[in-house]
C-alpha cells in the first residue's frame, strides 16, 4: 500500500463526501434504472462460481404471458426511456421463448441487454438478437481453454464461447461487446496472457472481478484469491486503464481512496435496491441476482405484488448505510463511503461484510 498524492487524496475525498450527500438522498428517493430479468436458472454450463448455483430450470419459472405481462406493466408504471433491462439466468438462449419475449420487448420500446456464456450464439442467433434490438451484451471467458472449460464444466466451452464473440461482432450491429472474466487463485496467473486474447478481438471493454464468497464457490475455499492476488489484479486493471485499454473493475467493492476511480470511470456505489431491482425466474423480486435469496431479502413476488408498489414501498434493508449495523464497520473511517460494502457480498446472518479491502488495498 503505498501513499497517495496528498492532493488527490484531498479531491477523492471530495468527490465521496459529495457521493454520501447524494446517496443519503437516494435511499429516500429511489430511482430504478436497471431491471434484472432471470429468464431461467437452466444452463448448459456449471460453472463453480455461480451465485446462484444455476443448472436446471426451476420450479414454477414464469411464463411466456406472465413475462410480457410484467413488460406491460413496467411500461404504465415507469419512464422505460430511463430504463435498462438486463436479461440474464442461468442461460438466458436455453428458453425457447426467448426470442418471443426480447422481440415482444422491442416492440414496446424497452432498450435491453443480456449476460450470456456465448455457446449458443450461432451466426444465425447473433442476427436474430440484432432483429430483437439487443444492444449490448457480457460474455463470460474465464481463462485459457482447458481452465476455461474447466471453470465451467463444459467441454470445448471457450471454443464455442470466442465463436460466439466473434459471430456477434460480424454482425456489426450492437453498441457494446463485453467480455466478463472472474480471476481466482488459480487462473490470475493467466492475466497477462489472456489479456493478449483480448486485445486480438474487436471488443469494447474487458470487465474484470474476483471470486466472491458466493453460491457454488463457497464449496471452493481455496481458491478465493488473496490480497496479494488482488493487489496484483487491481495494479493490472490500473495499468492496462493507464495504457488507454479499456479494462475496468467490476461494481463490486469499496476500494479505498487509492485505487476509486483509478481501475472503474466513477466512485463505487452499491446500486441494489437503490437503482436496480431484478424479477427472479419464480417471480420473486429482489435487487442484485447474486444476492443471497432468503426472507430478508426478497421483497416480493411479481405474480401477487405489482413491481412499483413493491419498489416504492419496501427495500428497506438496502436503503441504509449497513455498516451502523456491523460491530466490524461501526467505527470504521471509511464507513461513511463504502456503507458497510456491497449487498451481494453482505452476511445477513452475522450482520457484517464477507469481503473488505480495508488492510489488502487501504488501511
Amino acid at each position: 500500500m503505498n501513499p497517495i498524492n496528498p492532493e488527490i487524496a484531498r479531491l477523492k475525498t471530495e468527490h465521496l463526501d459529495q457521493l454520501a450527500d447524494h446517496v443519503d438522498g437516494l435511499y429516500g428517493k429511489p430511482q430504478l434504472r436497471h431491471l434484472f430479468f432471470e429468464l431461467t436458472s437452466a444452463c448448459n454450463e456449471r460453472c463453480f462460481h455461480c451465485g446462484s448455483n444455476c443448472s436446471v430450470p426451476g420450479k414454477d419459472e414464469l411464463t411466456t404471458e406472465e413475462f410480457k405481462s410484467i413488460l406491460d406493466q413496467v411500461i404504465e408504471d415507469f419512464d422505460i426511456n430511463r430504463l435498462q433491462l438486463c436479461i440474464t439466468g442461468g442461460e438466458p438462449l436455453i428458453r425457447k421463448d426467448f426470442f418471443e419475449i426480447m422481440n415482444y420487448a422491442r416492440s414496446l420500446g424497452y432498450h435491453w441487454g443480456m449476460t450470456s456464456n456465448a455457446t449458443l450464439i450461432t451466426k444465425e442467433v447473433a442476427h436474430k438478437l440484432a432483429e430483437a434490438g439487443m444492444g449490448t451484451i457480457s460474455v463470460s471467458i474465464d481463462g485459457l481453454p482447458e481452465t476455461h472449460d474447466r471453470l465451467r464444466g463444459m467441454k470445448n466451452a471457450y471454443k464455442l464461447a470466442m465463436e460466439g464473440i466473434q459471430n456477434l461482432i460480424d454482425e456489426n450491429a450492437f453498441k457494446a461487446i463485453q467480455v466478463t472474466t472472474v480471476f481466482n487463485h488459480e487462473n490470475l496467473k493467466v492475466i497477462d496472457e489472456l489479456f493478449e486474447v483480448m486485445k486480438g478481438i474487436d471488443i469494447d471493454s474487458w470487465r474484470v472481478i474476483n471470486l466472491e464468497p458466493i453460491g457454488r464457490a463457497l464449496t471452493r475455499p481455496e481458491l478465493m484469491c488473496t490480497p496479494d492476488d488482488l493487489r496484483t489484479m487491481f495494479e493490472f486493471i490500473r495499468q492496462a486503464r493507464r495504457d488507454g485499454y479499456p479494462v475496468e473493475y467490476g461494481c463490486s467493492h469499496y476500494l479505498g481512496l487509492d485505487y476509486e476511480v483509478e481501475v472503474r470511470e466513477w466512485y463505487w456505489l452499491c446500486n441494489a435496491g437503490v437503482y436496480t431491482a431484478s424479477i427472479m425466474s419464480n417471480g420473486d423480486i429482489g435487487a442484485c441476482l447474486d444476492i443471497e435469496r432468503s426472507p430478508k431479502t426478497i421483497q416480493g413476488n411479481i405474480r401477487r405484488d405489482r413491481l412499483k408498489d413493491v419498489w416504492d414501498n419496501r427495500f428497506e434493508f438496502f436503503r441504509r448505510n449497513k455498516a451502523c449495523d456491523s460491530d466490524k464497520c461501526r467505527n470504521c473511517n471509511h464507513s461513511k463511503y463504502c456503507r458497510g460494502d456491497a449487498a451481494h457480498s453482505w452476511d445477513y446472518i452475522n450482520d457484517e461484510p464477507l469481503i473488505c479491502m480495508k488492510g489488502v488495498l487501504f488501511e
